[in-house]
């Protein structure tokens, strides 16, 4: 995932109730279909939107599968009978998803963080950036290249690999999609594709990078970072 795809509502919000539940967090077992996973990120955003459900963080794992975003190329998509390829409306071009990836999906008020979606995506890499320093990486971004890297002075002194990947969703202020968390993957799964159309760099993990971590391990460092950097923003909006 990379990138944003934003639909801005011609009607404001204003009318939500100003009492909103606590960010729910659910943890999903085994491999979840991603036509499903899109199909129950749709009525949730319709729902946060209409003040009927709270936000949502979703933790899933799919099995393996390329997905294409809204400024997909083509010619990116190498080896397109490898694995099943949807297409999807998030921004971006061509990811990979499949086990050993944690991916994040974020349904969270947008209304409630100043409506600023670029501002938001760089929570969303801070958050990344915190939660793999749970683990002793050294996340990093780059102008141009949307995600959170690593510098790999095993390989190189200028060599650096993704290790996550962000591509978000806005409809009526509420976003979906989100980000996705390279933990122990089979890497070579990547190859299949430019992944975010970037090329000329690798694609790194947890494992990879020799750190031995589970994935419930991975969902507490995401939950208790979390507060870090969106409670904050929630408090700021609400100040002004």
């Amino acid at each position: 995932m990379t990138g944003i795809e934003v639909q801005v509502p011609e009607i404001s919000a204003a009318s939500r109730a100003e009492e909103v539940a606590p960010v729910e967090w659910r943890i999903s077992d085994g491999l979840v279909s991603y036509v499903d996973a899109v199909a129950a990120m749709e009525a949730r955003v319709a729902a946060i939107a209409a003040g009927e459900a709270s936000e949502l963080v979703w933790l899933v794992e799919h099995p393996p599968l390329y997905t294409a975003g809204t400024s997909a190329d083509d010619a990116e998509l190498l080896q397109a009978a490898r694995f099943p390829v949807h297409r999807t409306g998030r921004g971006g071009r061509w990811t990979y998803h499949g086990p050993g990836q944690r991916v994040v999906y974020v349904m969270l008020d947008l209304t409630r963080r100043g409506r600023d979606v670029r501002r938001f995506v760089e929570d969303l890499e801070a958050w990344v950036i915190r939660t793999l320093a749970e683990f002793n990486v050294d996340g990093e971004i780059r102008d141009g290249r949307i995600g959170v890297w690593v510098r790999r002075p095993d390989k190189g002194p200028a060599i650096e690999d993704k290790i996550a990947a962000i591509g978000i969703r806005v409809r009526r202020w509420v976003s979906f999609h989100g980000i996705a968390i390279n933990v122990e993957p089979d890497l070579e799964h990547f190859g299949g594709i430019v992944p975010c159309g970037i090329a000329g760099y690798g694609v790194t993990s947890l494992a990879d990078l020799g750190r031995v971590v589970t994935m419930p391990e991975v969902d507490m460092a995401l939950k208790s970072t979390f507060e870090d950097v969106f409670a904050r923003t929630v408090r700021a909006s609400a100040e002004r």
